[in-house]
């Protein structure tokens, strides 16, 4: 549990150094001399960095977590020093080395996790290690909000920079440098009944692909919200950069109830369940959102509703992922990454789009449509599932 808060801690560096851009989009745009097309365009060709991870998967199956997890934290730290120079082209670079950092973290962390933990209890595991992202807007947005209002825009890249190579060095401390041994590699294996094979020449079933095109739709259907969410509340409701960050605080809150939640009932009321209840609740926020019409409490309520709705189910579905292919663990969630990747950067890009051309109407509707996409494929993936095996329908 130690480790596991460390990884967490290390994690949400990482994920306010990458969470806190969307959010303070306005201010970047002011200093960089962008438009908010120009910006969400750099923010979805950033996010193919997460393509990386497909590289990755072999390593992580190998027990090279502890490499990939200290390496990724030191890109995060990179791609602070990157922005420091202060155009939208060592924007661009730095976003991208961003992504390349915090998407190679969160797989590495999630196979350590997944090699190590039952699926019974992997939830639970999961969503404790996935409260990060909650954090990083609970207590990482505030003090961004403060740094830019005391320092410009600078000082948050400064602070990131610092707190990320702090975090590589709490972690290289925390994992032993040995790779994984025989024994503990087929542990959980062993526990759930399968086999170990030779994960090189493992081949992804249309199971797996359906669960991990299912997750990536979900993480679509809320990153295309999120990344012109900071915009929205500038333009329809005039909020500032201070009250962006005192209202961050309420998303992380309820960030971290839903990633708590998924931790403590996913198990049990089963994790396909709980990801499709994720995607109603999501779409429900997203109603709320419609009917603001200038009413900030509305529109604060339909995001926060929102965000409940999106980061329960996309927690959940990652137990979902980590088990699509027992035998290949760290493979699968590094090509699920890979596949969510494509997703979140297409998102990120027509949001952009569809938000200037269509206000946040066009934007819902990209995030519905992608939300009913997620459901239909989660649920198409049990139905094969049980047609292949009754094994394939207890894991997934």
């Amino acid at each position: 549990m130690r480790t596991l808060a460390r990884l967490t801690g290390a994690k949400t560096v990482a994920n306010t150094a990458l969470r806190w851009i969307p959010l303070f989009l306005p201010t970047l745009e002011g200093a960089f001399g962008a438009t908010t097309r120009q910006m969400t365009t750099v923010l979805g060709v950033g996010e193919l960095a997460g393509l990386s991870t497909i590289a990755s998967g072999a390593r992580l199956d190998q027990g090279r977590e502890r490499a990939v997890l200290v390496s990724s934290l030191g890109l995060v730290a990179a791609s602070s020093i990157i922005a420091l120079g202060g155009t939208l082209t060592t924007f661009a670079m730095s976003f991208f080395v961003l992504v390349l950092g915090v998407a190679n973290y969160t797989v590495a962390g999630q196979a350590w996790i997944s090699h190590r933990v039952s699926y019974r209890q992997r939830a639970r595991s999961l969503g404790l290690f996935e409260t990060s992202w909650a954090i990083a807007l609970l207590v990482g947005a505030p003090l961004v909000a403060l740094l830019i209002t005391l320092t410009g825009w600078r000082g948050p890249f400064v602070a990131l920079a610092i707190a990320s190579a702090c975090g590589a060095l709490v972690v290289a401390r925390a994992l032993p440098a040995q790779r994984r041994g025989p024994d503990e590699i087929d542990f959980v294996q062993a526990s759930e009944g399968s086999a170990h094979i030779d994960t090189a020449r493992a081949s992804i079933t249309t199971t797996a692909w359906l669960v991990m095109i299912g997750s990536a739709a979900t993480a679509m259907a809320g990153l295309s919200v999120f990344v012109v969410s900071g915009t929205w509340l500038d333009d329809a409701f005039g909020v500032s950069t201070g009250g962006i960050g005192v209202i961050a605080v309420g998303f992380g809150l309820v960030e971290l109830a839903a990633s708590l939640t998924s931790a403590g009932v996913a198990d049990d009321v089963g994790k396909l369940r709980s990801t499709i209840a994720g995607l109603v609740l999501l779409l429900l926020g997203l109603g709320v959102m419609m009917l603001a019409d200038g009413r900030l409490p509305v529109g604060i309520g339909g995001l926060l509703i929102f965000l409940l709705g999106f980061e329960f189910a996309f927690v959940t579905s990652l137990s979902l992922v980590s088990e699509a292919m027992p035998d290949a663990r760290g493979t699968t969630l590094a090509v699920s990454n890979a596949v969510g990747t494509i997703a979140r950067a297409g998102g990120a890009i027509l949001s952009g789009w569809l938000f200037s051309t269509h206000g946040i109407a066009g934007t819902a509707s990209l995030s519905a449509t992608s939300a009913v996409a997620a459901a239909l494929v989660l649920v198409l993936s049990r139905r094969i599932g049980r047609k292949v095996t009754p094994m394939a329908s207890a894991t997934i």
